[in-house]
């Protein structure tokens, strides 16, 4: 080759592999064989070995090469990944469409697309480039899978720029699946070498998502659609079908099955359509998404902290089979609630063998008339969950007695308390079973976080009596856990390390791992934003204790009268008291990060697209100054930040009389806050601020 030659060549072949890739991928029509496909491949691949100054990242070799990780990077979500309000029932679907109309008026439209039964998965494409795939976590922040999601083939590693400019930034939201016809053959050649089979694809994609060697992700058949617009530096396209066209012009694959629709009767012809040819399809989908069209209609109607309100999921009726009931056991959780649990012969339903379910509490028990040996009809709720539908009747067999909840804790003895339909082993901590829980979900991944601190390892730590209470987590040595089964010397010193790394925590995941009854993920991190620090939490709770009304708590996002009663009367016990301050003497819970409380009480809603930052970025940085950022216009708003083609927050801005701010508004607010909105022009904030004319 000439001078020059080998890289014009190696820049020609990865251009033309990227251009059949985005034929076969995205459009559907392929224009050479997987043959000649192969051969450019090869050729690529021969001339990078022998030139390797000409290997870039982005080279469709390079999909596998990183080495095995040690664990996956805990990452924050460019923005958050909420889940989706759904129902098999029509008049969920009915209401969320009244809804949207009720807010919107008449004329507008959805788009409706398959759910997809997969992983979901976030990507961040900067400059055009691939630079970081994150698993979708609690929904906050997930986990690293960058080098597993480049060995996808049909994830570009770089962006398409021929038919649409390519944003600075780009955070997309995209489901990673496998098809049936693969999974078949993946479980087939499992079993070939003795290993265990998966139980369906969506855990065969997740399973595969999650493997710390990259190789070992190769070698699995997954494939991935993309879906929405996460974040975006730049104006987002106006709807959710222009969105989807930039989607494909970007080379990103999406459903050939998204269509739009005008009302209720259209998605629920869509529906019908799908679900009758459910089964011939080549992923597994479990029902369909229902999404406003117009994306400035979605930021009108905004969303909660769990899930967007301008979507809704439309659920198949979910899959039933018939099989016996063996056994009813009573089973103890972590917050000492008694829970009956059939065992039945195993059956499977959609794809997953089922062998057992819970039957909620003695109430549903007697109300269903369901006792041992059985013939029962099970079904999986949302094709997930195991349920007892109902009883099938057997004329001439004899039946068993009814199933009575016992007395005594089947797990320490105590005497149980019925409270109301359910049953309750009121010794919170000493009981082995609430303690194994306990210590669980301190260890849990929203929690503390500590490696290695599972359901068998928290149960066996109990059972062997290296653990009588919720602190001596925090004294275990190596040598005490190399005697049990199962340690080893490597094991039982990550374990104990990964124990003192938890030392120091957010605070928020330390409020979650207490176990307090109504607290989740989401309301322990509004608790700490609002208090900073854990005294202070516990301070407002002792003092709704005494007021009997917890209004300190009140004040909180999220939190009404119902909950700070739940949250007072857990803290307020003496033998919580008691752990609580032995785990405070053992852990050391960090505030939330703030830049200052500039900002401090202000609630601001964005809308609009921004030049010099994106929405999300301001979002975080009034957040950081001590603001609230919410979703709805309300007389309690403080400002409105108005970009480019705001919608219909900005009439309601006007409508409740609150102040709206520019661009330039939120920058000086930013910088200096509400003082610096009204200072007047001739200050020298205002003269920094001037852009320059280049007047004398």
């Amino acid at each position: 080759m000439s001078p020059g030659g080998p890289e014009r060549r190696a820049r020609g072949l990865r251009r033309e592999l990227r251009h059949h890739s985005y034929l076969y991928y995205v459009r559907n029509r392929p224009e050479i064989s997987d043959e000649r496909f192969d051969e450019l491949f090869r050729e690529l691949k021969a001339l990078e070995a022998s030139h390797p100054e000409l290997v870039t990242p982005e080279s469709p070799t390079q999909r596998v090469g990183a080495e095995p990780l040690d664990a996956f990077e805990t990452i924050e979500h460019t923005a958050p990944m909420l889940s989706l309000d759904s129902s098999a029932d029509v008049e969920p679907l009915e209401r969320f469409d009244e809804r949207m109309r009720k807010a919107l008026g008449d004329d507008i439209g959805y788009v409706v697309e398959p759910k997809l039964d997969g992983a979901s998965i976030e990507l961040v494409y900067e400059s055009g480039r691939l630079s970081r795939a994150v698993t979708r976590g609690d929904g906050i922040r997930g986990e690293g899978v960058t080098e597993n999601i480049r060995t996808i083939h049909s994830v570009p590693l770089r962006l398409r720029a021929a038919d649409r400019e390519v944003p600075p930034l780009l955070a997309l939201r995209a489901e990673v699946i496998m098809r049936v016809g693969d999974f078949e053959a993946l479980n087939a050649r499992l079993l070939d070498s003795d290993r265990a089979p998966f139980a369906n694809p969506r855990n065969a994609a997740a399973g595969s998502l999650r493997q710390l060697d990259p190789r070992i992700t190769a070698a699995r058949p997954l494939d991935i659609y993309v879906y929405d617009i996460l974040a975006i530096d730049g104006r987002p396209p106006p709807t959710q079908q222009a969105t989807l066209e930039a989607l494909r012009e970007w080379g990103l694959p999406v459903n050939e099955r998204c269509r739009p629709a005008a009302d209720v009767r259209e998605i629920l012809a869509f529906q019908a359509k799908i679900e009758e040819g459910r089964d011939d399809l080549e992923y597994e989908i479990d029902g369909i998404v229902i999404k406003l069209d117009d994306i400035a209609a979605r930021d009108e109607v905004g969303e909660t902290s769990h899930h967007p309100r301008w979507a809704f999921a439309f659920k198949f009726p979910p899959r039933k089979e018939v099989t016996r009931l063996l056994r009813i056991v009573p089973s103890v959780g972590r917050t000492g609630v008694v829970t009956p649990i059939a065992f039945m012969r195993p059956v499977e339903l959609g794809g997953v063998t089922v062998s057992r379910a819970n039957l909620h509490n003695r109430e549903e028990v007697a109300r269903k008339d369901i006792r041992e040996g059985d013939r029962v009809r099970v079904q999986r709720a949302g094709d997930v969950i195991p349920q007892v539908l109902e009883r099938i009747d057997e004329p001439g067999r004899e039946r068993k007695p009814p199933w009575v909840m016992p007395t005594e804790c089947p797990s320490c003895g105590t005497a149980l308390e019925p409270r109301g339909p359910y049953t309750f082993c009121p010794d919170l901590f000493a009981c082995p079973a609430q303690l194994a829980g306990r210590i669980q979900h301190l260890g849990s991944r929203h929690a503390l976080d500590i490696e290695g601190l599972g359901e068998e390892t928290a149960s066996l730590l109990v059972r062997e009596g290296v653990i009588a209470r919720v602190p001596d987590l925090f004294a275990l040595e190596a040598a005490t856990l190399m005697e049990l089964e199962g340690f080893a010397e490597k094991s039982a010193t990550n374990l104990v390390r990964a124990i003192d790394a938890a030392r120091t925590t957010e605070l928020a995941r330390f409020i979650y791992g207490l176990g307090i009854p109504e607290v989740g993920v989401t309301v322990a991190r509004e608790l700490a934003s609002h208090f900073l620090s854990f005294e202070a939490f516990r301070e407002a709770a002792a003092e709704g204790e005494a007021a009997a009304e917890g209004e300190a708590l009140q004040e909180v996002d999220g939190i009404g009268p119902r909950m700070a009663e739940e949250i007072t009367a857990f803290l307020a016990r003496p033998e919580v008291s008691a752990v609580v301050d032995e785990l405070r003497a053992c852990v050391e819970p960090e505030p939330p990060p703030r830049a200052g409380d500039t900002l401090a009480g202000l609630r601001i809603v964005l809308t609009g697209g921004l030049e010099s930052m994106s929405r999300s970025e301001a979002g975080k940085k009034l957040e950081a100054l001590g603001a609230k950022v919410t979703s709805s216009v309300s007389k309690q708003t403080s400002y409105v930040v108005a970009g480019e083609n705001p919608g219909r927050k900005l009439e309601r801005a006007q409508t409740h009389g609150v102040e709206i701010l520019d661009e330039a508004g939120l920058l000086e607010l930013l910088r200096g806050g509400p003082a610096a909105l009204s200072a007047p022009d001739d200050t020298p904030e205002a003269a920094d601020a001037a852009p320059e004319t280049g007047a004398p």
